[in-house]
Formats: structure tokens, sequence, C-alpha cells
């Protein structure tokens, strides 16, 4: 029997996928049409709202910081949306820069990426642990976002499947289906049209040492992504247990 399709194109956003199929703890399949992860979805069309009816998807958990999910509001009827925010640093450091008059070229926008993966970790966990109290709370079809879908999100997927016992290889996979899907809609991008094409193209994708910066301060803060887990997501074990029962097949 096929496996349903990852990539649902919808035509108000582009990064709309399903986390289910990977291989998880003991072998078993992440359940498929349970976990969703997105870009936002202020742009939804009717279509588009039928479809996430035909998914019953009830929940959506949105990372995007308090200005970003002002200017694009969403209230879709059927679906209780919840505020995970946490504000786009990475946005007020490119506006220092571009204030400070200093050129900005790739290689900075790649070490702004990182540090913010960096302090994903270190100022927003509480954020992600109020995620996984959502996952363990009901197993209903849920879809999680931010702007891009590609950045918190991208980290919220990659614990996710860590705690479902994902390989490593399988997460950066799926982190990287961003780079294939994802379009920017064309909306102001926060008043970064000053920055150059060499830079935004750096922002508006994903790298492999983006997420690795992340994975590395999880690493050298907490001793690796098992104590993490447990110690900031609050999953003690018989919790994890529970998150693979809901979540694998």
């Amino acid at each position: 029997m096929p496996s349903p399709s990852r990539h649902l194109p919808l035509q108000g956003a582009s990064n709309f996928r399903d986390l289910g199929g990977y291989v998880g703890h003991g072998g078993r399949r992440v359940r498929w049409r349970r976990l969703f992860r997105s870009d936002h979805l202020a742009n939804l069309s009717d279509p588009d709202l039928a479809q996430l009816q035909e998914l019953k998807i009830t929940r959506s958990f949105d990372f995007r910081g308090h200005h970003e999910s002002a200017a694009q509001s969403y209230d879709w009827p059927g679906t209780q949306r919840h505020s995970l925010a946490i504000e786009p640093s990475l946005v007020q450091y490119l506006h220092t820069q571009l204030k400070s008059g200093q050129p900005m070229g790739p290689q900075d926008a790649v070490d702004a990426m990182q540090v913010t993966y960096q302090g994903f970790v270190r100022n927003n966990s509480d954020r992600f642990a109020a995620l996984f109290t959502h996952l363990l709370e009901q197993d209903g079809p849920l879809v999680f976002h931010c702007t891009a879908g590609k950045d918190r999100t991208g980290l919220a997927a990659a614990l996710v499947l860590s705690a479902l016992g994902v390989s490593q290889d399988d997460i950066l996979q799926d982190y990287l289906l961003t780079n294939a899907l994802y379009r920017h809609d064309g909306a102001p991008s926060a008043g970064l049209t000053l920055l150059s094409p060499e830079v935004m193209a750096v922002v508006w994708r994903v790298r492999e040492d983006f997420l690795q910066a992340s994975l590395q301060t999880i690493e050298a803060d907490h001793g690796g992504m098992a104590q993490y887990l447990q110690q900031r997501m609050g999953l003690t074990d018989p919790l994890l247990e529970r998150l693979r029962q809901i979540y694998l097949e």
C-alpha cells in the first residue's frame, strides 16, 4: 500500500507537510496524518481550509513572534490557534547591522543564523516544552508553524522526531526539505529589503550547519538530546513512552 504524500500542496502555504512515515523507536514508524509542520497559515484559501477539515486538524501551534502573528493573523473555523511566541531575534540582529552602516555579506548571515539557532535552545526551550505538553494532551491531528516553517518550526520538528526515536539522518532530511518546497509569499520582509540578494538567499533557506548549531548547543549545555528532552522538555520516561504510544504505529 503506497504511503500518503508527505508534502500537501496548499494554495496558501508552500511548506505544509506531514511528519509521518519516518522509522522511530523500536522500528515503529511515525503515524501519518497526525503531526504536520508548515509555514504560516494566514493565506489559506477556501479549498485549503476544506483540506484541513478533511485532515481533521483542529489545533495549530504558532511559533511566530507577536508582531509577526498580528501582521498576518488568522482565525479559522474549527481550528484553535495556540501562540507559542518566539520573537525573531534574527530580524532584530539584521536591523542592527543595517543601522550600523557596516556592509553585510553572506557569511555574516550564516553566522547570524547559527547564533539564532543557539538562542532557540538557550532562550526559548520553554516554548518547545509547551508544544510537547500539548502533544501529550490529546492525539488529534495538529499543525505547528512559524512564518516560513523553516527555523523555529524546523527545530521543533527535529525535537519531536528525536523524542520519537527517528534517526539523525532522517531528521536532517526532513529539515532540508524546506529548500525544495518553501516559496516566499512576497510579503514585506520585516523591513529587510535593503539587504543584498546574496544575504537574503541565506536567510530564506536552511543549511545543515544551522540545525547543527542547535544540536551542538544541546550537547554542550545538557550532555545530549536524551538529557535535554528530560531536563528541558519535561519528558520523563513515562511521558516519553506515552508520546511514542500516541504518535508511533
